[in-house]
């Protein structure tokens, strides 16, 4: 297995344990984020702080995890992208569709943020009703 899969409270966390995000690993990941997805998880935080090497299929990856979290109403956060998958990322423009924060603490407080921004909107429609 060249990933990791650990659930959390309020997320899931997956961690690529190889430098490549390739073909060969991309079915893989995007089945996972499904399976989290089917079992209730709506967040999943990506650490690719191993990745020094990514093409078009892991791109597709992280869009798939990204699509499923999203239609969940959930958050999909990518952290410790290496410079040449965050060069990938900036050159397809996935920096603007993706959130990406720099380390997994910082994923963990975006997330806490999120979820806060959900609930607070949440209670504002209620209040409307």
């Amino acid at each position: 297995m060249n990933f990791t899969t650990k659930k959390y409270d309020n997320y899931s966390l997956v961690t690529i344990t190889t430098d490549k995000l390739d073909a060969l690993l991309s079915p893989e990941l995007k089945a996972d984020f499904v399976l989290i997805n089917k079992k209730g998880d709506k967040n999943i935080l990506l650490d690719l702080s191993h990745v020094k090497y990514c093409d078009s299929s892991g791109l597709s990856a992280l869009l798939i995890g990204n699509r499923v979290c999203t239609e969940s109403n959930g958050s999909f956060i990518v952290c410790g992208v290496q410079p040449m998958v965050e060069k990938l990322l900036k050159i397809s423009q996935l920096d603007g569709i993706l959130n990406i924060t720099p380390t997994l603490p910082e994923a963990i407080d975006f997330l806490f943020m999120e979820e806060l921004e959900r609930d607070l909107g949440s209670e504002d429609f209620d209040d409307e009703i």
